[in-house]
């Protein structure tokens, strides 16, 4: 019996917060030496290995280090772009890693007329048939998928798996209904085991012509609602799936790296003293040393203003206590008297996503992208790619390059191909 394991998200390299950032690196590290011990064939990795297509260098070094782990056990690393780890027009980390040895980027496109074809790597020791469909920025993967030579690969022999970083129409979960995704159809035929990625929530699926569909979730933790359901108690890991000339069984590997507090509060009918004082005084009970701390605090307060609440002087009294992280979603807290200084106190990224959303549909543009649903979405990925430094050695004249690339993949006005 085979054994093969599949992960996606890891998103090496997300957090700025340095526990985070520590704990992300440590998890990826465990689940390589995991895969060691567990006695895999090989790994599959579905996508966003790295939070960006150019990644810090000590990331990729701590990232290296672990998957020599693989490499010194002679078990490869066969891997897809995801939508953040993926470069328009240019080399990510994942080609340059692909030409190093360390792994084998599966998604080496060919066009033949009108028709993408997508070549089959055989893995060598177990003979397993390999194939996927990296994603891109947004979504624009599915122009890929509309003009797949799906016949070519459906006529290949033997144990299959199919590799993609794409959200599937028909298992979208309804808080992800606005998200691009590709239909169920799109994807070839037959396959034994359908490797997933993009989707950060795990999720095991059959259908019609496409019999295990699977979704790993992150390996980690992200930010926003990845951190809520972490805390929680939501589980993250990596599957290992088993096989000989066809699929016998796949689980799911749990890495429990952080352990999360999630409290929840109603302010509804309270005014800002008693909230400040609810929430004091709930939270002071609880264990938080070590332990990635969420709170969600949303309702109209009865009286005075939402920023009367010092949410920042409870984040400073959870850490003092020795919380790991502390995330506090107060977007929905409203008082009766609206004003600016509702958000003083939320995280950054709440801010700009609350800003993003109300100023959707100011803007007429045709493109869906920039429409009242799709352009708060739009804006993070550009405000994103702004926030990416000019790399060490990199001449400001390809800096620039890379920035005007990736703005406009992330607006999809470059080809397809």
């Amino acid at each position: 019996m085979h054994k093969f394991a599949h992960l996606a998200d890891a998103h090496l390299g997300a957090h700025r917060e340095p526990n985070l950032r520590k704990l992300e690196l440590e998890t990826f590290d465990l689940t390589m030496q995991k895969c060691v011990e567990i006695g895999v064939d090989f790994v599959l990795v579905c996508g966003d290995l790295f939070h960006v297509g150019i990644p810090d260098l000590g990331v990729v070094d701590a990232a290296l280090r672990s998957m020599q782990r693989l490499r010194r056990e002679e078990i490869p690393i066969y891997a897809i772009y995801g939508s953040h780890d993926y470069t328009p027009n240019g080399t990510s980390v994942i080609d340059i890693l692909n030409t190093a040895g360390i792994l084998t980027n599966l998604f080496r496109p060919q066009f033949v007329g009108e028709k993408l074809r997508v070549p089959v790597t055989t893995d060598e020791r177990t003979g397993a048939k390999l194939a996927g469909i990296s994603a891109r920025k947004i979504g624009l993967e599915s122009r890929w998928y509309e003009r797949l030579d799906r016949e070519s690969l459906e006529e290949v022999g033997g144990f299959k798996v199919f590799a993609f970083h794409s959200g599937i129409t028909e298992l979208k979960p309804p808080d992800l209904e606005q998200m691009e995704s590709i239909g169920v159809d799109m994807l070839p035929r037959g396959f034994d085991y359908y490797a997933g990625g993009h989707i950060h929530g795990r999720g095991e699926f059959s259908l019609e012509g496409h019999e295990k569909i699977v979704f790993p979730g992150p390996l980690f933790t992200g930010h926003g609602p990845d951190l809520e359901a972490t805390a929680r108690g939501e589980k993250r890991g990596f599957y290992i799936a088993e096989f000989d000339e066809r699929l016998r069984g796949q689980r799911f590997v749990p890495m429990e790296t952080v352990q999360g507090v999630f409290r929840e509060y109603d302010l509804t009918g309270k005014n800002s003293v008693e909230a400040s004082r609810w929430m004091g005084q709930d939270l002071e009970g609880v264990d938080v040393g070590g332990k990635l701390v969420v709170v969600r605090a949303w309702g109209e307060l009865a009286g005075g203003r939402s920023s009367d609440i010092d949410f920042g002087a409870m984040r400073a009294g959870l850490a003092a206590r020795g919380a790991l992280h502390v995330y506090l979603n107060r977007g929905s807290v409203r008082s009766r008297e609206v004003s600016q200084r509702l958000m003083q106190g939320m995280d950054s990224r709440d801010v700009e996503r609350a800003l993003f959303r109300s100023e959707a549909g100011k803007v007429k543009a045709r493109a869906q992208r920039l429409g009242r649903e799709r352009s708060p979405e739009t804006a993070g990925e550009l405000l994103g790619i702004l926030r990416q430094p000019q790399k060490v050695g990199e001449s400001k004249r390809d800096y620039v390059s890379r920035m005007s690339r990736s703005g406009a993949d992330a607006l999809g006005l470059e080809d397809v191909a």
